[in-house]
């Protein structure tokens, strides 16, 4: 993966290149200590948005229009291995605190017949249906065709994908203990 994260312009006037630092959208957050990590954070915002209506268009490309990307997030780790999970499993999947964003998905998608409910206890628990497994297989068909044939000619290593993987699940959890600082302030 490319190391460069300042980008240079051709200035007009001068015919020189200039560097313009790096590609972010907050340049006073860029000019503390750690420029780089609002390059990341621009990045991360522009990937976030980008994911989320792909899963959007993607999902009704497979035939489930009106869904939003958490309804498809809560469909798809519903479905993971196959096995009933708990309201709070699916937050904690997720990392979602408030429990009404994912509980308000599972109505919506329990209304489609995507997913149907019980109770463990006093807990809800969540499992999906035929017609859901259904959704989620040709949302998969079309993530091959339209998303995984377009990055495999990008040729990015698997092994890569997987540190660049690990390394934002490590920089949420500093996100987060920064947040629980900034919540005792």
């Amino acid at each position: 993966m490319p190391k460069k994260s300042d980008e240079t312009v051709h200035d007009q006037e001068s015919g020189l290149g200039r560097s313009i630092g790096p590609v972010v959208s907050a340049a006073h957050l860029a000019s503390g200590a750690n420029p780089a990590l609002s390059e990341l954070e621009y990045a991360m915002t522009l990937t976030s948005n980008a994911m989320q209506r792909w899963m959007v268009l993607g999902t009704t490309a497979s035939g489930y229009p009106g869904l939003t990307s958490m309804d498809v997030q809560v469909m798809h780790s519903v479905h993971h291995r196959q096995r009933v999970k708990t309201l709070s499993e699916l937050c904690l999947m997720l990392h979602i605190e408030d429990t009404h964003l994912v509980n308000y998905a599972i109505k919506k998608l329990e209304a489609l017949e995507l997913l149907k409910t019980g109770k463990r206890g006093k807990e809800k628990t969540v499992e999906i249906t035929e017609q859901g497994a259904t959704a989620c297989e040709q949302y998969h068909n079309i993530r091959e065709a339209l998303l995984i044939e377009g990055i495999k000619t990008l040729g990015l290593d698997q092994k890569e994908i997987s540190a660049v993987a690990q390394l934002l699940r490590t920089l949420s959890g500093q996100y987060d203990q920064a947040a629980r600082s900034a919540a005792s302030l």
